[in-house]
């Protein structure tokens, strides 16, 4: 009589299923300029949801509550009151023309 001990096993572990695992994109928002920082006109200075920082001179506010930049010049955060945050855009004034 021929006795034969053998034995197969699976070569893989089988593979449970999770339901984590997935993440939204970063939406890259915050301010993209900083306090003393020239910028042009048009120029991103808060990308945000809701208006936690608000408009302030020469600073326009978009559909989706970014703030922008309507003239060139140098950024200003300033705080107005105990809870208000604003940002504004002063123009420079004097501004040197060198001819070549």
């Amino acid at each position: 009589m021929l006795k034969l001990d053998l034995q197969f096993f699976a070569q893989k572990k089988g593979v449970g299923s999770t339901k984590n695992g997935r993440d939204s994109i970063a939406k890259r928002l915050g301010p993209k300029r900083a306090d003393g920082q020239h910028v042009t006109g048009g120029s991103i200075l808060v990308r945000q949801r809701g208006t936690s920082i608000y408009p302030g001179e020469n600073v326009g506010k978009g559909g989706d509550d970014t703030l922008f930049s309507k003239v060139d010049g140098v950024v200003r955060f300033e705080r107005v009151g105990k809870k208000r945050k604003q940002v504004s855009v002063y123009a420079n004034e004097s501004k040197q023309v060198q001819e070549a």
